[in-house]
């Protein structure tokens, strides 16, 4: 699925993302700011959603590839084209 992010956001970890989608969602329940911050910082915080969405659902494909071989080793995709 391709989206389109902020250069910056793009370069951000899921724990940097998460961290700043947390302190936005803070600044917005207190209903601080202007209208126009508010919603430039919605924007923002959806934008680090996806970020952090596509971080978990890559995760979730690498963890999903290991698998434990009948002797209880571990073993990864490749490994199990030999």
């Amino acid at each position: 699925m391709a989206e389109t992010q902020l250069p910056e956001i793009a370069s951000l970890s899921f724990e940097e993302a998460l961290e700043e989608l947390e302190a936005i969602v803070r600044q917005l329940e207190a209903g601080r700011g202007r209208l126009d911050d508010a919603i430039g910082s919605y924007e923002r915080g959806a934008a680090l959603k996806r970020h952090c969405e596509t971080k978990l659902n890559e995760a979730k494909a690498k963890v999903e590839k290991i698998a434990f071989a009948a002797d209880g080793s571990l073993k990864t995709e490749a490994q199990n084209l030999d």
